[in-house]
This record gives structure tokens, sequence and C-alpha cells, in this order.
């Protein structure tokens, strides 16, 4: 199985690495058919607070078709995040994925690039809940159902609303591509349970 992690420029390092890790240990220490695929808009991404990060793959020569989930971090707006993250491309790539029924997985503000796209309309999702709730005021205003919760589900789409739900999402997505019983071997290798 692969999953395309999309790194919009000023992503948030800790909410992609956390992905990569929990794939990882996955794939490498249990053999679990897991494989991250980074991608973004150039090969080279520079992250919040500055981070340059080397992509294995451009979106514009992604086939969704390759992809089993979608996993986009959150970033900050003073490094650029919603240039690329409210971009047409991504949110065509987004659509593409939601069309297929594929996994896409969020963590924190990425759960506006999926409102952006069309793709929460009328659902429950959640986002940055700190700071008086501006974003998920904004988020409201893409006609979704806003939760106040930690990680939310629904249907094949997940949303968090920080960046310290970063690990739960990654589990989360590994479970609904492995199985509760692997991925529950993984959080407890990793220390999480």
């Amino acid at each position: 199985m692969k999953i395309l992690l999309f790194l919009a420029k000023g992503f948030e390092t800790m909410e992609a690495s956390v992905f990569i890790d929990v794939m990882g240990w996955a794939r490498n220490d249990y053999h679990y058919d897991v494989e991250v695929v980074t991608c973004g808009f150039q090969k080279t991404v520079v992250s919040t607070f500055g981070v340059p990060v080397i992509v294995d793959v451009l979106l514009e020569d992604i086939c969704v078709d390759e992809y089993d989930a979608l996993a986009i971090p959150g970033g900050f707006e003073e490094f650029g995040f919603y240039e690329e993250a409210f971009s047409d491309k991504l949110s065509d790539v987004i659509n593409k994925f939601n069309y297929q029924h594929k996994l896409i997985a969020t963590i924190c503000v990425a759960a506006l690039a999926l409102a952006h796209s069309g793709i929460l309309t009328g659902k429950r999702a959640t986002t940055y809940h700190l700071n008086n709730a501006v974003r998920q005021k904004q988020l409201a205003k893409y006609g979704v159902e806003v939760v106040n919760e930690p990680v939310v589900k629904t249907d094949n789409i997940i949303t968090s609303y920080c960046p310290q739900t970063a690990p739960d999402v990654a589990f989360m997505l590994l479970e609904c591509l492995v199985g509760a019983e692997k991925m529950h071997t993984v959080k407890s290798a990793m220390g999480f349970e």
C-alpha cells in the first residue's frame, strides 16, 4: 500500500514526520506493506521554520490510481502554507482521491485544504481549535459541521485539531490500512501504549 504525503510550502515538519515514522516502523520492523511517498510542487519544499525537504515526486506527476491514501500535514500561513494548500492542482488531486473513496488524512489546518476543495461540505470535521477557534470558524464557512474533538473520522476522511494529535492521525491511518491488531503492535513498539 502506498501513502502519498503531500508537503505544501510552509508545512510543519513534526506533522509530516509522524507519517514517515509510524509507517516506517510498520514497514521496517514488521514488514507491513505500507510505503510513504513524499510529494510537492517543487523538488525541494521549505517547511515552517525553514527546513528544506527533498520530495520523492512532483504533484504534477502523480497518478492517483497508484496510491491507497493521501496524507497532508498542516502548516503556517506566514510561511506560505495556504498558497499551495489552496491551489487548484491540489484541490484536483484531493477530489480524485475522494472520488475513488481512498483514505485522506490531515493534521491541524490541512483540513482547510480539504474544505477548500469542496469535499468536506456538509460533513463532520475539525481543524486547529486554539487562538479563539479562528481556524474552526474558517472551516465552518465552507459548510462543514465543525466538531471540537481531537480527531474526527467521517467516511474516508480523517481530520484533527492541532499538532499534538499527529500521532493519533498516523496510527488511525495505519489501522485503516492494515487493521487494528497490526496497528496496535506498532503503537506498542513505539511506546504509545
